[in-house]
């Protein structure tokens, strides 16, 4: 049995998918984040290299860009099983607001945000 047609229905569909193509950008920018990141340590390490000061390490940097990248991945699984159940949820007209998934990522980005603060004043404590 087909559901009555609503007038909003269409509307409702093509918000969640820009909701959901937010979320892939923001996945996307955690993943290229953390590729430079990772790449910055590595870089560092080699032009440390070139000036005579050989170091075996890259430092936290690749682990932070790991992290981030990883974090990224995150994102866009987390966004598609959003678009999903809010898509269902649209259909049955039962539409329910996202709190875990907001919550998830809201903190993710506040540990990614401290822990790198706490890289920079380590870093900037060993140089200075």
């Amino acid at each position: 049995m087909a559901l009555p047609e609503r007038p909003d229905r269409a509307r409702d569909h093509l918000a969640n998918e820009r909701t959901f193509l937010a979320w892939v950008r923001t996945g996307i920018a955690m993943v290229v984040f953390g590729f430079a990141l990772g790449r910055f340590g590595i870089a560092l390490r080699q032009f440390l290299q070139l000036e005579g000061k050989p170091t075996k390490t890259t430092g936290w940097s690749v682990w932070f860009g790991m992290v981030c990248i990883a974090v990224g991945v995150v994102f866009v699984f987390a966004a598609q099983a959003r678009y999903r159940q809010t898509r269902r949820q649209i259909e049955e007209g039962a539409f329910q607001p996202a709190g875990f998934t907001i919550d998830m990522v809201a903190f993710l980005v506040a540990v990614l945000g401290l822990g790198l603060a706490g890289y920079l004043i380590l870093t900037l404590s060993r140089v200075g």
